[in-house]
């Protein structure tokens, strides 16, 4: 199992069997918000939808999949330590993996975390050892990362993470009609 490790997180790839902590982050509305309008993911659309799914794309060997990141012992809430909890994952695959020209050279990375992680740097730290990772792998150029424009918390990570505006387009993979905007940084 591939694991990657930061002062404050442990990453490893996520199993197909890890549906339940999916459910989990999924069920708050405020997670979901930039994702659906803050609808919670039913236990049928995680073994029905978003399993397939990460299942065409998973693949160790590239680093490609669902970054599960847990608290390290030097990581608090409110004087509650983190250490060992489950805060979210970061997403890595090809840009355009489910369209009719995916582009291996250029990764998407995409993340999710529970509130209790807003705001402490989690996401781009967590985002950064994964780039800090597909760095090592030759085919690897760029990487990359789409939202809504109203997503500011993950505009701001794209930024910290050294990536660019690009441009404003429709949703790669045409499941909305949703414009999303791209940004992106060389390797």
């Amino acid at each position: 199992m591939r694991k990657l490790s930061t002062t404050r997180f442990e990453l490893t790839l996520m199993t197909l069997e890890e549906k339940a902590l999916l459910f989990e982050l999924d069920q708050d509305p405020a997670v979901m918000e930039f994702i659906n309008g803050g609808k919670p993911t039913s236990m049928v659309d995680i073994e029905e939808k978003f399993i397939p799914r990460l299942a065409c794309y998973i693949n160790p060997d590239k680093g490609w999949g669902l970054w599960k990141v847990v608290g390290k012992d030097c990581i608090e809430n409110q004087g509650n330590s983190l250490a060992g909890v489950f805060l979210g994952w970061i997403l890595v695959r090809p840009m355009g993996f489910f369209t009719d020209s995916p582009r291996f050279d250029d990764i998407e990375l995409g993340w999710r975390f529970k509130q209790v992680s807003w705001g402490k740097g989690v996401a781009t730290e967590a985002a950064s050892a994964v780039v800090n990772y597909l760095t090592t792998q030759d085919q690897v150029n760029s990487v990359s990362a789409i939202a809504v424009e109203e997503n500011l918390g993950s505009i701001k990570v794209m930024k910290k993470l050294g990536m660019t505006f690009v441009k404003k387009a429709p949703e790669p993979e045409g499941h909305t009609d949703t414009e999303v905007v791209f940004y992106q940084r060389a390797l």
